[in-house]
């Protein structure tokens, strides 16, 4: 099986007009399998650790699939059942990315929004001291002066009240001066595609993104229905009891489940089609979502000076979850749940990683190393097999 996909990921990549990264046949057929076995060893020993109840990693190309690898259960119940390429985990910061990045990418192909302008030029209420000099870009870059995070759901009574309190939230230092990753500036990202777009996040996202990639488990608020499809994450102190169905994230919870830091669920699957669209210059079967002069400009490190930090993106820095072999085009993103998604256009490769690390409590932190040797172990089987 693995040897057919990697095969057809081949044949995918000529016809698709990626030739020029293709490799002879006889070293792609020995990549899937290698790869496949580098990944089973990081995710097993990173289960016998009790890192996560489960888990699901998936390699692949621009034009398929590599390796599909799953270990474990989505909850710790031995009758609990087994991940599938269909389990709907919930992203947490992928949301970041996959959703809010991807919707002001589009935005700013279109001319709709400029990454210079001030974010209070398309959200009038956001008017803190210092919120003229943040611009779109600094939100983007994690460079926008505000906190990196409030526990505003303690308080608040409604999802309004939350968004007063973000409006009003206090920077910690002049933007652009430092880059401090931030929640709450992807919450007024977020707050950006709605006011431009005249649709709420989830909505815009389902019509522009989703759809037209045939992502057909991502979404946020999952209805019931679908809970059984959905690993729980953690036993919530501050809602008191176990969380399946909902966001784990608390601001996103309060927010009504759909902001622009977190609330989206998905699957392997469907961040898969994800990926290869980014690999394959922002289109996928013939759907284009990403146009190539966005997608090099949002991916590429931002201010060296200040960051390792792209557009919305993260980038390799030799100690984060990229690991160290990543190439210096890769860019990716993590999510606090256990999630993570790496994508390296030089090798024309990305990994995806589902779990439910927070499962039943946060307190652990071993899902970084776990990142780090998997991306390591993926990159260096593929280096080794071609």
């Amino acid at each position: 099986m693995a040897l057919r996909w990697c095969l057809v990921a081949l044949w995918t990549a000529v016809s698709s007009g990626c030739a020029a990264r293709a490799i002879p046949a006889a070293r792609s057929a020995a990549i899937a399998p290698a790869i496949r076995d580098s990944v089973r060893v990081v995710l097993v020993e990173a289960l016998n650790d009790s890192t996560f109840p489960g888990a699901i990693a998936v390699v692949g190309r621009a034009g398929g699939i590599l390796a599909v690898e799953r270990v474990g259960r989505i909850d710790w119940p031995p009758d609990a059942a087994a991940p599938t390429d269909s389990t709907i985990w919930d992203l947490a910061s992928l949301t970041k990315v996959v959703g809010t990045t991807t919707a002001i990418m589009q935005l700013w192909s279109a001319r709709r929004v400029e990454l210079d302008d001030p974010a209070s030029h398309y959200l009038p209420r956001f008017t803190t001291p210092g919120a003229s000099r943040v611009t779109v870009r600094h939100l983007l870059a994690h460079r926008s002066g505000l906190p990196p995070f409030r526990r505003y759901f303690e308080t608040a009574t409604s999802a309004a009240d939350v968004l007063d309190s973000v409006y009003a939230t206090p920077l910690d230092t002049v933007a652009g001066t430092r880059m401090v990753y931030s929640d709450v500036g992807a919450i007024l990202l977020g707050q950006i595609v709605e006011r431009i777009t005249g649709q709420p996040l989830d909505s815009y996202l389902a019509a522009n993104v989703f759809a037209p990639l045939g992502m057909r488990e991502t979404l946020f608020r999952p209805p019931p229905w679908q809970w059984a499809m959905v690993p729980p994450t953690e036993q919530d102190p501050w809602r008191g009891r176990a969380v399946r169905g909902e966001v784990h994230d608390e601001n996103a919870y309060a927010l009504g489940g759909v902001s622009g830091h977190a609330g989206l669920f998905g699957s392997a699957r469907d961040l898969s089609r994800f990926a290869r669209m980014m690999l394959n210059g922002g289109e996928l079967e013939g759907q284009r979502v990403l146009d190539r002069k966005a997608l090099r400009l949002f991916t590429r490190r931002e201010n060296g000076k200040v960051s390792h930090r792209a557009l919305g993106w993260e980038t390799p820095n030799g100690a984060n979850s990229a690991g160290r072999l990543a190439s210096r085009r890769a860019f990716g993103h993590t999510g606090f749940t256990g999630t993570s998604l790496w994508i390296d256009p030089e090798r024309d490769l990305f990994v995806v990683l589902l779990s439910n690390r927070v499962n039943p409590t946060r307190a652990s932190e071993k899902i970084h190393s776990v990142r780090v040797r998997l991306a390591d172990a993926v990159f260096a089987a593929y280096d080794a097999a071609r």
